[in-house]
């Protein structure tokens, strides 16, 4: 498969933030949304075997733990991604999968995480999620929308209710795009939605949704990599 990078960090996102992750960054991704953090992983990267992730990841993690499995779009390599997830469940890993849900889902083994980013008006892939997707969610699900402005924030928030979602997995996260070119403060300047605004938005229509930050844009220099 080709991998754009293999590293340890803090998880960064959704409710698992804050924990010990050996992130997976597969190459390619076939949406291009206006505030991607992540456009390094679209090329390149290096051809790897899957015994050769799995030795990284161990020597990275030996005894368990978190992974996730993110890009770019890992599914976009499902068939080579999913013997990966199964072997890692194997070996007694936790695996994450950060994904679009534009990619059918539906042969993720069931015991992964999946954490579907589903893209709003103001990404430039508005309508890219696959409804049949919703079929595919598990109550150890979560999913995710990422936010610039009142109208992302209003389409999030019809998602959520006209979908039940919060019938359907464990956790709704929104979240406020990060400028794309952020460096430097490590703080909520670079918001392209002030996080207070979106917090207000949420307690004021009652929406059942986590407001979430990227916490290793706080930690580390937002324009760093391999964190």
């Amino acid at each position: 498969m080709q991998i754009t990078e293999i590293y340890k960090s803090l998880q960064g996102e959704s409710t698992y933030a804050g924990l010990p992750c050996v992130f997976v960054r597969l190459t390619g991704c076939n949406l291009r949304c206006s505030w991607c953090d992540s456009e390094f992983s679209f090329h390149g990267g290096k051809k790897m075997t899957l015994q050769e992730v799995l030795t990284e990841v161990a020597r990275l993690s030996p005894s368990g733990g978190l992974v996730e499995i993110t890009g770019g779009e890992p599914m976009l390599q499902e068939r080579d991604v999913i013997p990966l997830m199964e072997q890692l469940l194997d070996a007694d890993y936790q695996v994450l999968l950060e994904t679009s849900g534009e990619r059918p889902l539906a042969r993720v083994p069931k015991q992964v995480i999946k954490i579907v980013d589903v893209k709003c008006p103001h990404s430039g892939e508005p309508d890219t999620f696959a409804l049949e997707n919703l079929e595919t969610l598990r109550p150890h699900d979560e999913l995710k929308f990422v936010l610039t402005d009142r109208t992302d924030y209003e389409f999030a928030r019809d998602f959520v209710v006209r979908h039940r979602l919060a019938e359907r997995v464990h956790a709704i996260l929104f979240s406020p795009a990060f400028e794309k070119a952020a460096s430097g403060a490590r703080d909520t300047s670079h918001c392209l939605l002030d996080p207070q605004e979106l917090a207000q938005w949420i307690l004021e229509d009652n929406v059942p949704a986590r407001l979430s930050l990227q916490i290793h844009k706080l930690i580390w220099d937002p324009a760093a990599k391999g964190v």
